[in-house]
């Protein structure tokens, strides 16, 4: 018996005349719909003028495992399952990871149907740079997992996007501020695509100050990559070169440091006083 398929299938973020004719025909004529909220895909389903002719099952983190062997089953049998997230790409940070695993493994086919991402919606209208990115899911819950997290991208080059809960989103700017330096410029996207959208740019401090008052809605960050640290050794060769052609050593470093946004004057004016003195 030939297997059947599986499709991915990207839903609208909030208007639902961003869902791709592809996905309305899939709704109507899947086997198997594998929602992560079954109510709002009948929602959706409605809003779009399609009729679910298939079996409707939930498909969330807590029963993705124990769904897996049965929508495995049917696709065994030829059946097309299609698996819809509340919004965007399944599967970026919301459930399917297990059944697609599961598919690959079994040989079974898996199709995408493109269409909106929250991730790449935000990079695009950031106004950051794109070329290179990295995507950390969402920020942690806790404090101490999220500032070890945070941390962990002081040196990361690429601008970064990630998901954040409205309600930690003023503690995990502050943090971001304190760990990542204040000056450090983000991006925080509210409500993508939604009649109440809103584009907030800045440094983190400012942002973290914007959101002190409180946000509503689905929150997408888009954090710059860090700026490349100041090689001090070299730095201080430089400023021993014009020395020795003549500049005085404070006019060398503010010289030297104009240069180098990532380093002041006075940093590299104490580097240079302690190497002197051995």
């Amino acid at each position: 018996m030939t297997s059947g398929r599986l499709l991915l299938g990207a839903t609208p973020l909030g208007q639902p005349s961003d869902a791709s004719p592809r996905l309305v025909e899939a709704l109507a004529r899947a086997d198997v719909v594998a929602a992560e909220d079954t109510r709002r895909l009948r929602t959706l389903a409605k809003s779009l003028g399609a009729t679910i002719t298939g079996r409707v099952v939930s498909l969330y983190d807590r029963v993705e495992a124990a769904r897996v062997p049965a929508l495995l089953d049917a696709l065994h049998a030829g059946a097309t399952v299609l698996v819809v997230s509340d919004a965007g790409m399944p599967l970026i940070s919301d459930p399917g990871y297990r059944l697609v695993a599961s598919c690959v493994e079994a040989g079974i086919a898996v199709t995408c149907l493109p269409g909106p991402s929250a991730v790449t919606t935000a990079l695009a209208v950031s106004g950051l740079p794109s070329e290179r990115f990295c995507f950390e899911g969402f920020a942690p819950r806790r404090k101490a997992a999220r500032r070890t997290w945070l941390a962990s991208l002081a040196d990361e080059r690429r601008t970064c996007v990630f998901f954040e809960s409205p309600r930690r989103l003023a503690a995990c700017l502050c943090d971001a501020a304190e760990l990542l330096g204040g000056e450090r410029r983000a991006v925080v996207c509210r409500e993508l695509t939604k009649v109440h959208e809103e584009v907030v740019r800045g440094t983190l401090d400012e942002l973290a100050a914007w959101a002190g008052d409180g946000v509503l809605g689905e929150v997408t960050v888009v954090l710059a990559g860090a700026t490349p640290r100041a090689d001090l050794p070299a730095l201080v060769a430089e400023v021993e070169n014009l020395v020795a052609a003549g500049v005085r050593v404070k006019d060398a470093c503010s010289e030297v440091a104009a240069a180098h946004p990532d380093v002041r004057t006075r940093q590299l004016y104490d580097e240079v006083l302690q190497l002197r003195r051995g």
